[in-house]
Order: structure tokens, then sequence, then C-alpha cells
């Protein structure tokens, strides 16, 4: 009795399947013919507000028992699977493989894209305003230890544009060979990795000197190469490169987020949930930054993030990189960028994009 009712189960779950193959199949076509009045038109093929609408109405409308976020994933491999049709995507990233930047590229394009790492963030920069690559990926700041400063000062003159943004939770894993912490005389890591697990290093390896790599997974390669070394990763470093998992979860703070930056030429249209960032100098003048900042009050809109950079023109003299909500073609942005204009001695425009839900965002819904 249970038999043939488990028979007929599968025999149904395999007539679904054929059924979900065919659907694909047919989504792909049309994707494809999407793609095909996109480039006669010369439109832009990748637009990322348009996969969020989607992932958004599927998951809204969603019954179960299926999960949400299992949808998501699904749903963004089709996405990504059917952009791949209508043209190739190259994707620049800070690499090698098995970054945290790999990882969040991978969730933000999925898995249907052709990636290009790179060593460096100027790299990735370089690889979108010269066409090798449509898009490109890097790290921007992390919610512990601030802004990446390689990243804020490639803007200063890049012509790429932010086109999107995303949020990575990030927990680092001490890796070696053996996968006994005993046996590391020596770490590897990156900088802000680093610096995310000081207190741990302190307390757990005292005087084991830690050797600064240029990322997570140039340092997981360098520890699979001596049994004395260890490396501060992620676990997916650990299965590249072979090694084990020492002790897992070293980050000092567990709500550890780093914000990546989506490189492109073209600018995005509004979505009405957009973010917009720029770089503007003031005259040394007193109430000189102030001013500038009244107008976004004035404006209506509101701030989210301001920082200063030195100009490197010459000594004391510092850049604004700002963020805000709000799109450039919006009326009340146009209105303060105008007046801006004639209160800043620089001011660029750096992009417009969707803003991103991020865990824990009240207004995500």
């Amino acid at each position: 009795m249970a038999g043939d009712r488990l028979k007929a189960l599968r025999e149904e779950i395999d007539r679904l399947d054929q059924e979900l193959l065919r659907l694909l199949n047919l989504r792909a076509q049309k994707a494809w013919e999407i793609g095909e009045i996109k480039k006669g038109e010369g439109l832009p093929l990748y637009i990322p507000h348009r996969e969020k609408e989607v992932l958004e109405r599927l998951v809204k409308a969603n019954p179960g028992p299926f999960p949400s976020d299992a949808l998501e994933v699904v749903f963004r491999e089709v996405i990504s699977a059917c952009l791949a049709l209508q043209r190739p995507v190259k994707v620049a990233y800070l690499g090698p493989e098995a970054t945290h930047t790999h990882q969040a590229a991978l969730e933000y394009f999925g898995t249907s894209v052709e990636f290009l790492p790179v060593r460096f963030v100027e790299g990735v920069f370089q690889a979108v305003e010269r066409g090798q690559a449509h898009y490109g990926v890097v790290p921007f700041e992390n919610s512990t230890e601030g802004v990446v400063s390689s990243t804020v000062d490639m803007f200063f003159s890049s012509s790429a544009r932010i086109v999107g943004e995303m949020y990575l939770r990030v927990s680092h894993h001490l890796l070696c060979l053996s996968g006994d912490r005993r046996d590391v005389e020596k770490v590897y890591s990156h900088p802000q990795a680093t610096a995310q697990c000081k207190k741990w290093l302190s307390l757990h390896l005292p005087g084991v000197p830690v050797v600064d790599v240029s990322s997570t997974a140039e340092a997981a390669s360098r520890a699979a190469q001596d049994p004395r070394s260890g490396a501060i990763a992620s676990k997916t470093a650990a299965l590249l490169y072979g090694l084990k998992v020492a002790q897992a979860g070293i980050e000092d703070v567990r709500e550890n987020y780093t914000r990546f930056l989506v490189l492109g030429r073209e600018g995005m249209e509004p979505t009405g949930e957009d973010k917009t960032s720029l770089l503007f100098s003031v005259p040394h003048e007193v109430g000189a930054l102030c001013r500038i900042l009244q107008v976004f009050a004035q404006e209506g809109i509101n701030l989210t993030k301001i920082e200063s950079r030195p100009s490197k023109e010459k000594a004391w003299d510092y850049l604004f990189y700002v963020d805000f909500e709000g799109h450039a073609e919006e009326d009340k942005v146009k209105e303060a960028l105008e007046k801006l204009k004639g209160m800043a001695l620089t001011l660029k425009v750096l992009g417009s994009y969707p803003r991103y839900r991020k865990e824990g965002d009240e207004h995500e819904g």
C-alpha cells in the first residue's frame, strides 16, 4: 500500500519536473527575444532593479511550503542563466577565487556570468573602464572597521560609475592544514580581516606574527603550502585550498557586514528606492562644509554616509564622499545638486543605483 503511494508520488514529481523544464526553456526563449529587442534599440541588457522587482514579487506571492530564501536563490540563478543567453556578461572582482568579494559577486550576479578575478582594487576599476568587463565588484566598507581606503581613493580619478551595492555578512575562520590551532606559528590574512579579529588573535594566539597579504584567498593559498602557518579566511577558501577549520567564527563582532559596490559604465534608471553617491570639496572658509550639508536638509534629503579623504593633491586638503537617499533624476536631488555646484570647489556624482535591502533593514517589508 505504502509502496504504491510512494510510486505514484514519485511519478507525479517526475511529471512536475518535466513541466518545470518546459517552462524554464520557455522563459529562456522569451528572455532571449527581449535581449534581441534591447540590442536593436541600443538598450542596456542588465537592469539590476528589474531583477530585484522580479525576486520581490515572487517572494511576496510565494504561498509555501517552498522556502522563500531558497526561492530567491533558485530564481537568481534562472535570471542569471537567461541573461547569459542575451549576452555573455563579464564581471571583474577583487580576487582570487574564494575571497569575500567573490562570494558577494556570486550572490549578486548568480553563477552564469563569466567572472574575472583581479588582484587589486585598481585593476577592477580599470577592467570596467577599458571594457574588459561589463561590471566590477569591490569591497567598500566594513561595519566594524570602516571604509576600504583604496576603493574610495579610486573614485577620485576613475570614470567607472556605481550601479549597485550589496551587503554580505562576513564570518572569519582560522584555517590550517592540520585543523589544530596549536600548530599555527604564523598567520596570513588581509589587513581588514586581521583588524576584525584582533581581540581573538591577542587572546588565543598571543605573540604569533600576522603577515598582511592582498586577500584572504591568498592567505589560504600560502597557509596551504606551510604546515606551521594559518590563514584568516572563509570556509569556501578552506575547501578550495585543502585546509581545515581550526576555529570557526573568530571575528570580534558577530554582526559583521561588508558593503560591496558594483561598478559599471552606464547609469541606472530611478526605481523609487535609490541611493546616490558623490564626491565634493569645499573652500577653506568658516562654515563651508556646514553650508553644503544644509542644502541636503533644506531639500529634505537624508544623508546615510559622509567620509573625508585626503585629496592627495596637497597637504591637509580633503575631499568628502557622501551617500544619500534618492536618485539624481529626482527633482529635489536635481535642485540640491544645482545648488552644490555653486558652493563646492569640485563636485562629482559617482552614480545613482538601487538601494540594497540588507538583513534587518526595517524598510524591507
